[in-house]
């Protein structure tokens, strides 16, 4: 079992990294949104299917990631033992999340093989299993709900 350092602040951890990946999969969003706008062919020919499906992966996981990332915080600032002996479990396995399963789809997008993603792509797994594991570790974490207050 891993015990939790004192010294690290999970919470403001995740809202940090929370915030700042959603600005950067909200950018990409934005750089996608422009190249359909300009109607660049490296993003919308037919012949590049495959990129704009990955990259569009890419930009909507990441994004998602970056909101459970501000959950994680909220949950953790408003319930201190919350998942105490796990919390470092859980704060490794979803940061590799949020930069292994977008990098995946994103890296599958630049080159592809008929139709087929990049090698880049297998990372995307990868990165599902290291979100499966801290979604389950917060799942089946006990919320220690008692009140702390002396009663009369």
């Amino acid at each position: 079992m891993t015990t939790t350092s004192p010294s690290i602040n999970y919470a403001a951890r995740h809202l940090r990294f929370g915030l700042c990946s959603l600005l950067v999969f909200l950018c990409l969003g934005l750089t996608l949104e422009i190249l359909h706008a300009f109607k660049a062919a490296i993003y919308l020919d037919v012949s590049n299917a495959t990129r704009r499906l990955m990259w569009t992966l890419a930009h909507a996981h990441g994004a998602l990631l970056g909101l459970i990332h501000i959950a994680t915080a909220l949950v953790f600032q408003v319930w201190p033992d919350f998942a105490i002996l796990y919390r470092n479990n859980i704060s490794v396995c979803l940061i590799s999340a949020s930069v292994i399963l977008p990098g995946g789809f994103f890296l599958g997008g630049f080159s592809f093989y008929g139709g087929d993603p990049g090698v880049g792509i297998a990372l995307a797994p990868i990165g599902a299993l290291c979100l499966i594991l801290a979604v389950f570790r917060l799942a089946s974490a006990k919320v220690n709900t008692t009140d702390r207050r002396k009663q009369p």
